[in-house]
């Protein structure tokens, strides 16, 4: 690929700079998702939208409020998941879901199932070497990189230069940009404080993750609690989707080291970073961290290789044979069929492996433990493991349906316990 142009950083943000001299009407354009948005690009290409006829977005999480609803007049929109700041657009009516494994999105992106025609990516300032860094995000972009028409590229001063799966020069990008964003570590606001249900839920947790494990953690609250009920554990290791601010603390206490891992020993693995800007001070440049592709932080013949391999998820709602919904709520698409199914059957097939669901026993005053799903069984009653609550936990491994009837009772919360065994 040839660089046809790239402009200097007082041209940043410049009404001469047209998009439309690089994407085509009916395009389908990536970008990066949550931290790793391309603030600028994508405020530009909302403000041009009405040069084109009609182009699709294929969204990641949602970190930022630049879409709206009304952009459908000229966006069509489609995403893995309705979480972050997609569930606004998912309860408008205004994002369609693309339900798939998210360890899939890569191979579907070179297959061209998912079709990508421009990527727009936020990267870091090159190392002394001249070198590119994704930055906060390889998940699915390296497979975008390789399959799009055009690559455009915003260079973020607040991006780290991370180590990945690759890295890019000058003449891997078609156009590059320069931005001054004051918004880094945005996704560190997305999940707020723990509060004392979560860090129940986290030392119940804790209790049942053995020295030397290697974790794997969702995003938000419950599991931002169950890493900080870790910091008497030793030479744990780190094999996930992203790494985040409780990451970031319990390596540098020296709890999390990659000493005991079974594979990439010494190095902690993920698809992204999303979290504060000191996460960003962390990672920068820093060796021990590696972001890889999703096919393979996701990928079912890596992780059954990791010993001792927890992984901790989360859902809207458990039923009482286990199977979870951790898509729909209230008739909204909210969350993701996404990696919990790819990450808890590596836990099953791990040596000592652990595939936890771990959520509050309530929400909005109703009980997260039900008789029927209210939406779909994202998991199914096969791929049930260990469920937590504030209240307890409960294995659900080798048990028949009245024995996970039993045990899932008795970490409802009280007040709907009743209820729930009458039903």
């Amino acid at each position: 690929m040839i660089a046809t142009r790239c402009l200097e950083p007082e041209l940043a943000g410049s009404v001469a700079l047209r998009l439309t001299d690089w994407v085509r009407d009916g395009d389908t354009i990536v970008w990066g998702q949550a931290d790793a948005q391309p603030r600028l690009l994508t405020r530009l290409l909302v403000g041009q939208r009405h040069d084109w006829r009609s182009l699709k977005i294929f969204l990641g999480i949602g970190c930022s409020n630049i879409l709206h609803p009304n952009h459908t007049d000229v966006f069509e929109l489609v995403s893995y998941c309705g979480t972050g700041s997609n569930r606004r657009l998912s309860v408008a009516g205004a994002l369609d879901i693309l339900p798939c494994h998210y360890s899939d999105l890569p191979a579907m992106i070179r297959s061209g199932r998912l079709q990508v025609d421009v990527v727009m990516l936020r990267v870091s300032a090159p190392d002394a070497h001249g070198r590119y860094s994704l930055g906060l995000s390889n998940d699915y972009l390296c497979a975008a990189v390789e399959s799009a028409r055009v690559v455009i590229a915003e260079v973020d001063e607040h991006v780290p230069w991370t180590h990945g799966e690759r890295s890019l020069v000058r003449s891997d990008f078609d156009l590059l940009v320069h931005a001054h964003t004051d918004d880094a570590g945005h996704g560190a606001k997305a999940g707020g404080a723990a509060g004392p249900i979560e860090r129940a839920i986290g030392r119940h947790v804790a209790s049942l993750v053995e020295d030397g494990s290697t974790l794997q953690v969702g995003i938000g609250k419950v599991p931002d609690a169950v890493l900080a009920a870790l910091s008497d554990h030793r030479d744990l290791g780190f094999h996930s989707g992203n790494a985040g601010d409780g990451w970031a603390a319990l390596a540098q206490k020296g709890v999390l080291t990659n000493a005991r891992k079974s594979r990439d020993t010494g190095v902690s693995v993920a698809g992204m970073v999303m979290g504060s800007e000191s996460l960003y001070r962390f990672v920068h440049q820093n060796p021990a961290l590696q972001l890889r592709g999703a096919d393979y932080t996701h990928n079912l013949n890596v992780l059954s290789t990791l010993d001792r391999f927890v992984a901790i998820n989360s859902g809207l709602e458990v039923d009482l044979s286990g199977q979870v919904n951790a898509e729909v709520a209230a008739g909204n698409y909210v969350g993701a069929l996404g990696g919990g199914a790819d990450f808890l059957r590596g836990a099953h097939a791990s040596r000592g492996g652990l595939p936890i669901i771990a959520l509050a026993s309530t929400g909005g005053n109703q009980s997260r433990i039900v008789s029927t799903l209210s939406g779909p069984a994202t998991l199914s009653a096969g791929d049930a493991g260990i469920v937590v609550t504030e209240f307890g936990i409960a294995d659900l491994r080798g048990k028949t349906l009245t024995d996970r009837r039993r045990l899932l009772l008795d970490i409802a919360h009280p007040d709907y316990r009743d209820v729930l065994e009458r039903s």
